[in-house]
């Protein structure tokens, strides 16, 4: 058994692959399951995982808190507790605004600390209510919710779920010691950012809130392979590369002296990505005699196209 909390991601390429992992989790030690929320939703995989075990922890993680409403959060929070007996937990993060207006379609993101703080005081306050039989009520500026008359027709575990918010900068950091019951650190994140810049603002929002510090669970990116590790050190170094493309972790990489090199990196993304979606298009057109556009090739299309090759792949035991 582990001899300390260790949670684990639950990922796998089909419905069966979740359960094996869900127990294997469990038999192993493991505290938690964090689902994330990319290839497939972070809420129905746990169902998997619930039906698979018995007393592990399932937790989305991340669910994207302003692509769904509190009410509908509530209602699969509340499902998922029922389902595992008592044991769900919810992780939420606000996602970069650009992955919510463009492929979310959201348009009220911003400011997204205080509309976090109202997003978990909402879903908080609907829980509550549906368990105890009562109509909600949560006034706050972005999120104001109120749900009058609605009873819901079936028992409730808990009318109280763990919440849990999820932060790479200061302000979401301190929201969480001030309102969340745990933070959850993004995997590539390092020591050094942890202890410097998240956990004095978490520490601070507890003190503000005069409420013991949440606990704080860090992450980490992990690839191992025992016939190639140079190739798992080259994945998880590509996956930390990925992030190094994107605006908002960039106080990170400056942080740790890669302010330099960022615009080549960025630019190496692009082009490699160009590349891949013109060595697409001429492979269609190929094997289909259909040409198609490069530039209409959006990255939500290429990464469904993705996992259809693994679903393939996984159907046909290669």
């Amino acid at each position: 058994m582990i001899p300390f909390p260790v949670d684990a991601e639950l990922v796998g390429a089909s419905a069966a692959e979740l359960g094996v992992l869900a127990r294997a989790a469990e038999a192993a030690g493991f505290s938690r399951l964090w689902a994330p929320e990319l290839y497939r939703s972070a809420t129905i995989p746990l169902a998997v995982a619930a039906a698979s075990t018995e007393r592990i922890e399932i937790a989305t993680g991340i669910a994207l808190a302003f692509t769904r409403s509190p009410f509908v959060l509530a209602l699969e929070a509340l499902d998922l507790d029922e389902l595992s007996g008592g044991r769900m937990v919810v992780g939420l993060g606000a996602g970069v605004r650009r992955l919510n207006e463009r492929w979310h379609a959201v348009s009220a993101y911003d400011p997204p600390v205080p509309r976090m703080r109202d997003h978990i005081a909402a879903f908080r306050e609907i829980v509550s209510a549906l368990a105890a039989g009562r109509d909600a009520r949560s006034e706050g500026r972005y999120v104001d919710i109120h749900v009058a008359g609605y009873r819901r027709q079936v028992d409730t575990t808990r009318g109280r779920i763990p919440v849990w918010l999820a932060a790479v900068m200061p302000g979401m950091a301190r929201l969480a010691g001030e309102v969340a019951d745990g933070f959850l650190d993004h995997p590539i994140t390092t020591p050094d950012w942890l202890r410097d810049r998240l956990l004095p603002p978490i520490q601070a929002g507890a003190h503000h809130a005069e409420r013991p510090m949440p606990e704080v669970a860090g992450g980490l990116v992990a690839a191992a392979s025992a016939d190639d590790p140079q190739g798992a050190r080259r994945a998880a170094a590509c996956t930390v590369g990925f992030y190094a493309t994107v605006k908002t972790y960039e106080p990170l990489f400056q942080a740790h002296g890669f302010d330099s090199r960022l615009v080549a990196i960025r630019r190496a993304f692009m082009e490699a990505k160009q590349r891949n979606k013109n060595r697409l298009a001429n492979e269609i057109h190929r094997t289909t005699g259909v040409s198609v556009d490069p530039q209409a090739l959006f990255d939500v299309q290429i990464k469904r196209i993705h996992e259809y090759k693994r679903q393939l792949l996984n159907a046909l035991q290669v």
